[in-house]
């Protein structure tokens, strides 16, 4: 357990750290706490022993650890209400009544984005979560209908597309055969199917089936493939301790990888969670801040990515704000 006055250096340590990306000198943590140095040398020694500080590879000075991090996260971090600024920008795109719900937290993730020189993701409901229940098809024009998807979790998406010189008997055909054939199965093994049961079959019962069976498929691997959604991975690229190419490459190919990322929603708690270091799947100097979201049938992840050296106060409180607007 620390002390007082450890907690108030390991405090004054990590906030400095995460503002300038330099050790504090100790010189200036007796100017705050009003001690000798000697004192604060001590209490560093103790606090390094303890695992929640470490040496710089460049200089003398100490920085936090991982430990250090989830100390402060857990006993010493004090949030805070969003500036007003912060606020102002992310109001404004959630009261454009123009913007549907997905546009407007994908617009406010490039936001908070911007802000902050973090990544943010987005991950929809798992598609391996949703059962296809239904597939209708509206005509519009002669060349033109609309195609809903229906699932069994009541999430409906729609899709325009063109196809010239296609009887919309042979339409009628082509959506019989899948909701016959690959209803109940989940959204994301769907264009799976599509190759393997419906491409067989298809060209008994249609004339031009090869270009419906691609109009089909296409609207299919569009749905499965628009629930992830990464913001800002370029902004590593502005963080002092991603310097290394190695480090730069290893983190994009894991903002890449669906799977990597489809491990930030394992944990269902609707609470704000933050994963330090080794504690995520992403890498052992990033930090992911996550939280979910409902609002009706849409449901999903908003995650925050960056350094260690986080503003932790500040990245809980937008996640607070854009869950918040979200649900409301």
């Amino acid at each position: 357990m620390l002390t007082k006055r450890q907690e108030s250096i390991l405090k004054l340590i990590v906030e400095h750290y995460v503002k300038l990306a330099k050790p504090i000198s100790s010189n200036s943590i007796c100017k705050k706490l009003k001690c000798s140095s000697a004192t604060v040398r001590n209490e560093m020694a103790s606090l390094e022993d303890a695992g929640l500080l470490e040496k710089t590879h460049t200089s003398s000075g100490r920085i936090p650890s991982e430990e250090g991090y989830r100390y402060y996260v857990d006993n010493l971090m004090e949030l805070k209400e969003m500036n007003a600024e912060d606020m102002l920008k992310l109001q404004i795109i959630f009261h454009n009544s123009q913007l549907p719900l997905a546009d407007c937290i994908t617009k406010s993730l490039q936001v908070i984005s911007d802000m902050t020189s973090y990544a943010t993701i987005v991950l929809g409901s798992s598609s391996h979560d949703n059962l296809l229940k239904q597939i209708e098809v509206v005509p519009m024009t002669d060349t033109s209908m609309i195609v809903i998807i229906v699932t069994d979790k009541g999430h409906v998406e729609h899709k325009e597309i063109k196809l010239e010189d296609v009887s919309l008997d042979d339409v009628k055909k082509t959506v019989n055969l899948i909701n016959n054939l690959i209803i109940g199965t989940p959204i994301d093994e769907i264009s799976t199917k599509l190759e393997y049961e419906i491409k067989p079959i298809i060209g008994r019962y249609v004339s031009q089936h090869e270009r419906l069976y691609n109009a089909f498929y296409n609207v299919f691997t569009d749905f499965t493939s628009s629930d992830v959604n990464v913001v800002g991975k370029n902004k590593f690229l502005e963080q002092p301790e991603f310097s290394s190419v190695d480090k730069i490459k290893n983190i994009f190919d894991k903002l890449d990888n669906e799977e990597v990322l489809r491990e930030i929603e394992q944990d269902k708690d609707n609470n704000i969670k933050i994963y330090i270091g080794s504690e995520n799947s992403i890498d052992e100097d990033v930090t992911v801040i996550k939280t979910r979201f409902k609002n009706g049938n849409e449901e999903g992840t908003l995650a925050i990515v960056g350094p260690k050296r986080m503003d932790y106060e500040r990245v809980v409180s937008m996640l607070e704000f854009i869950k918040n607007q979200v649900e409301d």
